[in-house]
């Protein structure tokens, strides 16, 4: 019997110290602060196993020895102060040795300061915008992996979906700090092999750091659900030694010039229809098919559809002006620093003439600068782009004015288009259900129904069949405390009323409530 214990004890005193040779276990990684994250991981996992030895072992011992067939007696006794001693101050000793080491750990991991390089990372759905700070070097990091990969008609390799088209690049034997941010939801930058993993929250900036100690390609993903292309998120960053960095670094401010140049030369070329076709599809495929679908059809109720859609239909001027710019309070981004004048006029041209839309327009580069006007492949649709001029760079010693500025110019603009008509039933309803589908439903449901325990159902609920003005309220300021968000600086009052009647008329619960515009400006006043 005794035997069998003592191989019990090996056994458990086996997994430890074979540990750092399993395939399951933690990685080393390869800078100080992961390998001190992994000897904080193998103390802890000593210190479970000894524990684990010592209880499990007294266990056995005492079914073995003091089993009823040898004739133990239980002893009859009520407290001990010295047990009761030992099994506080035991495990409180314990406590602090694990401590200790652990909070000298979370401290250093924590600690950005005297860097010598800082990189902005910025997480959107679904890539990553590096900005290496004081170096004019910028660019986006999207997944590389083949289509037919993705889709099973070929061969999976061993960095399928941890390949990008371009990575961070890093030099070893340098302090580089992060600072983690989001444009839209919550990302979070995580590579295995420097510890380092971070969320990047829209709003705010989290900081980390690396110090990395040998030359190589490590990868890692998005750590935090961001959305249906999370799995399509990953990061590669290639870890060059400091010359060839430096080298790298010259090579990127050149090839920036570069791109410049030949995107002013581009301004005047004139593309063919079938060759901004071409281009179009192909920027589409890579951009812009993950929310809208490679058939344009989008996803009801998250990403509108493209086919015969209003913005098609509507002024060239438009269309381009929501690609470069984007939509603010919808996922749909600002494009204009990650595609080219020429990628842009492209992917418009495509859109507006795929899928059936045939409108006949052509977007050229120099619409997109303000260069000139759309032309049509027919004579009968002839329609002028309005030039829309990409983004200045702003002085950083006048940021605080110019957006200051710019915020009174879009309130200004805001405020004379507010429209305050009286709509019909069926209008309201009608413009409700449009709104709801695009603002509401990717929590909501379609049907209303929510989601049990995250998002709540609106069909009878309080919020429905309560006051009017209390649907209004959360509707407009948000709930603390909750995932609603406020829509009343991302909606306009005729489209709050119009999304207010439909959820107090929808799904059944035909309140007969009809809001206007006018009781949603009006309101809190």
């Amino acid at each position: 019997m005794k035997r069998l214990l003592y191989g019990l004890m090996v056994l458990l005193f086996a997994v430890p110290l074979a540990a750092a040779d399993m395939p399951l276990n933690m990685t080393q990684g390869v800078t100080e602060i992961s390998g001190r994250v992994y000897d904080l991981h193998m103390i802890i996992l000593y210190i479970c196993c000894a524990i684990g030895v010592v209880v499990f072992g007294i266990m056995i011992y005492s079914m073995i020895y003091h089993r009823k067939s040898k004739g133990a007696k239980p002893a009859d006794f009520h407290d001990s102060t010295k047990v009761e001693i030992a099994w506080t101050v035991v495990p409180f000793i314990i406590l602090i040795g694990m401590a200790i080491p652990a909070t000298k750990t979370l401290i250093a991991m924590e600690d950005p300061s005297d860097a010598d390089l800082t990189i902005k990372v910025t997480g959107s759905q679904w890539k990553w915008h590096y900005s290496y700070f004081n170096e004019d070097v910028e660019f986006f990091s999207l997944l590389s992996t083949p289509a037919d990969q993705i889709q099973g008609s070929a061969e999976k390799t061993e960095t399928y979906l941890l390949e990008v088209d371009k990575p961070l690049v890093l030099p070893i034997n340098r302090k580089v700090r992060f600072l983690m941010t989001s444009d839209d939801v919550i990302h979070s930058w995580w590579v295995p092999a420097f510890a380092v993993k971070k969320d990047a929250n829209p709003g705010f900036i989290n900081e980390a750091w690396t110090r990395i100690d040998k030359v190589g390609t490590y990868r890692g993903q998005c750590a935090e659900l961001c959305g249906k292309d999370h799995g399509f998120m990953p990061i590669v960053v290639e870890a060059l030694s400091e010359a060839d960095y430096d080298q790298w670094l010259l090579d990127q401010k050149q090839l920036a010039v570069d791109a410049k140049a030949a995107a002013e030369a581009s301004l005047s070329q004139t593309l063919t229809y079938d060759e901004l076709m071409a281009q179009g599809e192909k920027v589409y495929m890579g951009v812009c098919a993950a929310c809208h679908q490679p058939n344009g059809a989008g996803l009801p109720g998250v990403f509108p559809s493209l086919i015969g859609s209003p913005l098609i239909k509507g002024p060239v001027s438009d269309h381009v002006d929501i690609v470069v710019n984007g939509k603010p309070g919808t996922a749909m981004q600002a494009f204009a620093k990650q595609l080219t004048a020429t990628e842009i006029a492209a992917v418009v041209t495509y859109e507006r003439n795929a899928w059936g839309n045939d409108s006949g327009d052509v977007v050229q580069a120099a619409d997109i600068n303000g260069g000139g006007s759309a032309s049509s492949t027919e004579t009968t649709s002839e329609q002028t782009a309005t030039p829309v001029t990409l983004p200045a760079e702003i002085d950083p010693s006048n940021v605080e004015q110019a957006v200051t500025e710019a915020a009174a110019e879009v309130v200004k603009e805001v405020k004379a288009e507010v429209v305050l008509d009286d709509l019909t039933m069926d209008e309201l309803m009608t413009m409700g259900e449009q709104v709801y589908m695009t603002n509401c439903a990717a929590c909501h449901q379609a049907a209303g129904t929510g989601l049990p325990g995250a998002f709540p159902s609106l069909i009878g609920s309080p919020a429905i069949t309560g006051p009017v003005e209390g649907h209004i309220e959360v509707v407009v300021n948000g709930k603390a405390g909750t995932a609603m968000q406020a829509f009343g600086s991302l909606l306009t009052p005729q489209q709050l009323a119009a999304v207010i009647t439909y959820e107090r008329n929808a799904w059944g619960n035909d309140s007969g409530d009809a809001v206007q515009a006018s009781d949603v400006d009006g309101h809190g006043k």
